[in-house]
């Protein structure tokens, strides 16, 4: 998973968990999502690269 880019499609603020959808397995599935560092908030539609994964369905990523 790290690595890998995709859209926020849940807003991720400070403290609170959001939603992204990843490419995984030839079809796009829906993860939990935090920003690094408690980074501000990432809105709706925004492009996201994953920088750490937590199995099964959580990761942490930064705006590209």
């Amino acid at each position: 998973m790290i690595g890998k880019s995709g859209r926020v499609t849940g807003k991720i603020a400070p403290g609170m968990v959001g939603e992204v959808m990843l490419p995984v397995r030839g079809g796009s599935e829906a993860f939990h999502a935090y920003a690094e560092d408690g980074e501000a908030t990432i809105t709706v539609g925004s492009r996201v690269l994953v920088v750490e994964h937590f199995p099964p369905r959580t990761v942490v990523v930064v705006r590209m």
